[in-house]
């Protein structure tokens, strides 16, 4: 038990050291320069009336684009997202189709809006984002001055209730503690591969020549797979800082989040016992050390530091709180972990859902 202690506080802390040389690697966004191309601003929606106001009228404010088109679709909807569009943008969305067999509803609203776009760039915003003005020229001109196929400025995102701090710091923690940053922007191996569809600036030729959403038609995590498509296709491309030009609130409140989480971490991790594994593995670096340290073990106690540490270090780079909330890692660790089997059972007995919609 020494030994696999030993193993596990040394594991956490060479992942906090990677984090700490990521946060110094990630790529962050240009000053603010004008745009000369097309750029196509794409907003699907499917039942966002209650929160579409704020991301729409940031939009409608970019600065620093000669020319610009926004088009917004309205996913079949059975709310007032249709009219608050028409209010808020003076003109309606775009009407969506309904969703054909073997399609997921995100995937087959941005292949529509894709398919009507006209620009030389591809800018996917979710409809709980929040750009500032000069955020889709800044990462427009990072897509093209480091000669990327697609750029994911990852929001700052912001919690409110006891379950959001305790679980969505794990978003940017996960992907800057175990991924290389440099590596992973021209690796082949799908594992390396990472993108965020919550901001999502792709070169308009690669993504159409991929085959664009129509090859990820079928998938839950769809900016993952779409990425993964992309770098089949020779692009290069990942994560770049967009917390001071963008916000995103995913959920509201623990009702909210479970059912968010339900519906993608079964097959976040490619597979059920990809899924198991990687719980086994942040169990056994991240709550295992800790509770050896309420025992009195020292170097249970050095592990537990030394991944507060990684969460501070993320934290601090991604402007996400970060005290007191990084010394209940190992509850947030335990908190993801029960959300993943929730999510693995419900899709088991063929229970998940989303927006309406049935999962697979």
């Amino acid at each position: 038990m020494r030994v696999l202690l030993r193993t596990a506080a040394a594991a956490a802390a060479a992942l906090s050291l990677h984090s700490a040389v990521n946060t110094l690697l990630l790529r962050r966004l240009p000053p603010a320069s004008d745009v000369d191309e097309r750029v196509s601003l794409l907003l699907p929606l499917r039942n966002e009336a209650h929160r579409l106001q704020p991301c729409l009228q940031s939009l409608l404010r970019q600065a620093h684009l000669a020319d610009v088109e926004l088009l917004v679709l309205d996913d079949c909807s059975t709310d007032a997202t249709a009219a608050a569009v028409q209010q808020l943008a003076g003109r309606a969305p775009l009407p969506g189709r309904p969703l054909p067999p073997g399609w997921l509803g995100k995937p087959h609203a941005c292949r529509q809006l894709a398919d009507a776009a006209t620009g030389s760039v591809l800018v996917f915003v979710d409809a709980d984002v929040v750009l500032q003005a000069d955020a889709v020229a800044r990462a427009v001109a990072l897509l093209r001055r480091a000669n990327l196929g697609f750029v994911s400025p990852y929001p700052q995102q912001q919690a409110g209730s006891v379950a959001e701090r305790l679980v969505q710091p794990l978003l940017q923690w996960s992907w800057l503690t175990f991924l290389p940053l440099r590596l992973s922007e021209s690796s082949p191996r799908p594992s390396l591969c990472a993108a965020n569809g919550q901001f999502l600036v792709v070169d308009a030729a690669g993504y159409r020549q991929a085959g664009g959403h129509a090859a990820v038609r079928d998938a839950v995590v769809e900016d993952v797979a779409l990425a993964r498509v992309l770098r089949r296709h020779g692009a290069r491309g990942g994560f770049a800082d967009g917390s001071d030009v963008a916000t995103c609130r995913m959920y509201d409140g623990a009702a909210d989040l479970v059912d968010g989480y339900g519906k993608s971490l079964w097959a976040a991790f490619g597979s059920p016992a990809g899924a198991l594994g990687v719980c086994a593995l942040l169990l056994g670096l991240y709550v295992v050390p800790p509770a050896a340290a309420l025992r009195g073990s020292r170097i249970g106690l050095a592990g537990y530091l030394a991944a507060v540490a990684g969460r501070v270090v993320t934290g601090r780079c991604t402007a996400s709180q970060v005290l007191p909330d990084a010394f209940a890692h190992p509850l947030s660790v335990l908190t993801l972990v029960a959300l993943t089997a929730r999510s693995l059972q419900q899709h088991a007995a063929g229970r998940l859902q989303w927006k309406g919609r049935p999962l697979p």
